[in-house]
């Protein structure tokens, strides 16, 4: 057996305990799946490199992928083990118990409990015993309309007031598109975006309800049937472009093309478009962000938005918590905010209000809107299955709208579609 000298094995040790730091900064690359409604991937990567360039050896790769693709893309790699370390989602519930807890990895949990919305930190919990802090609201978002003004002025039809009601809001709209549509160019008063999530808040203005107590939900009521029949009778009396919906499937479609062109004078969607507007139309017609129109039971929209969330599965969990405080430290969310025109998931920001540089009337007729969101609204945005309402509404109303079955009908497919998720 061969022996060493004990001058020879301190030798050893002493070049292995120096060897120790250049082992732990080893380079170390994160990975962060994300999608684009406008330009925040560019800011977002503006802001990455100022990260780096304050933390040598963290390098973050942006693998940017369509939104129809984002969440089957998300869903083989965590079937497979191989999660990104980090991704911006908008389906919560389609990742519980693979998210990373980051309560081990920020410096200040309590900021984080402090200043992301309580129920957006419960969307990624999947119990009620579960305190992790799993991700944060890249913005906060809030359905609503849009009008084009300059079709109003145009037209010589005077702009409802802030309480009108949706039947007061397409009536003048109608009378805007009647005066000033021709064979060339044809205006359409309304358009709503194919997506159940943008039904919801009408037909919660109209006293819809779906949640039951017990997590089940109810289609057949009569604001949901009156919403309904509202969309169809856009279409059917010509209001309305048929392709959004009619001619459509598998798929969200926007409506935003007609009113980019200046082809539609009323179009419900919401302030993640605010920005693409700003671009896209510049200083071809006058446009405004409205509240949303009114209904028997009040005027609401419903929240939604993007979480950035770190996967429990990253080999790098201290530089994934790292660069987690950085992009939801205040001043980050809030340059990310008024670069991206988006309204902030931030609650202190929030509270304290954002200056945006460009199109701050509009942000700001939205961000009045959050105090009013019904709980329903936030209950539907936030339930497991919610994804699953939003996609049997804009499907069944599809058919509807294209006659392949009839109102009754697609009230009982939906009913039916909502009560298998709870067989299974």
């Amino acid at each position: 057996m061969r022996r060493y000298s004990v001058p020879i094995l301190l030798m050893v040790f002493v070049l292995i305990v120096a060897a120790l730091p250049a082992l732990a900064q080893e380079p170390v690359e994160l990975h962060i799946t994300w999608y684009n409604d406008g330009n925040e991937g560019e800011v977002l990567r503006d802001l990455l490199d100022r990260f780096e360039a304050a933390n040598p050896g963290i390098t973050v790769v942006i693998d940017e992928v369509p939104y129809a693709d984002l969440h089957t893309i998300l869903q083989a790699q965590v079937e497979a083990g191989e999660a990104p370390d980090m991704a911006r989602i908008t389906f919560p519930n389609r990742f519980f118990g693979h998210y990373l807890d980051l309560t081990p990895y920020v410096a200040d949990p309590q900021y984080w409990i402090d200043n992301v919305p309580a129920a957006v930190l419960g969307s990624l919990r999947d119990s009620e015993d579960d305190t992790g802090i799993y991700g944060y609201p890249t913005q906060f978002t809030v359905t609503g309309p849009f009008i084009n003004a300059t079709l109003f002025e145009q037209a010589g039809v005077e702009i409802p007031a802030d309480d009108a009601t949706w039947e007061e809001w397409v009536d003048a709209a109608t009378e805007v598109a009647e005066t000033l549509s021709d064979s060339e160019m044809p205006i359409y008063p309304v358009a709503i975006d194919r997506s159940g999530h943008r039904f919801w808040g009408p037909s919660l203005s109209n006293c819809a309800t779906y949640v039951n107590e017990d997590g089940t939900f109810t289609i057949d009521t009569p604001g949901f049937r009156q919403t309904a029949q509202m969309v169809l009778d856009w279409h059917n009396n010509g209001l309305m472009p048929a392709d959004i919906w009619a001619g459509s499937a598998g798929n969200y479609v926007p409506a935003a093309p007609y009113f980019i062109s200046g082809q539609l004078v009323l179009y419900m969607a919401g302030n993640w478009q605010i920005g693409s507007f700003a671009q896209s139309i510049g200083d071809a017609f006058d446009w405004r962000a409205i509240p949303n129109p009114a209904g028997e039971c009040g005027a609401t929209g419903v929240p939604g938005g993007a979480l950035v969330v770190g996967f429990a599965g990253t080999r790098h969990p201290e530089e994934v918590g790292r660069l987690m405080d950085y992009l939801f430290s205040e001043p980050v969310i809030e340059e990310f905010s008024i670069r991206t025109s988006f309204l902030p998931g931030h609650l202190g920001l929030i509270e304290r209000g954002v200056a945006y540089e460009a199109n701050n009337e509009a942000l700001n007729v939205f961000a009045a809107m959050i105090p009013d969101l019904m709980p329903e609204a936030y209950t539907l945005q936030y339930h497991p299955q919610g994804p699953d309402l939003n996609i049997a509404i804009r499907d069944r109303l599809s058919q509807v709208i294209a006659g392949e079955m009839t109102l009754d009908e697609a009230i009982g497919r939906i009913q039916a579609d909502m009560d298998a998720l709870f067989a299974r």
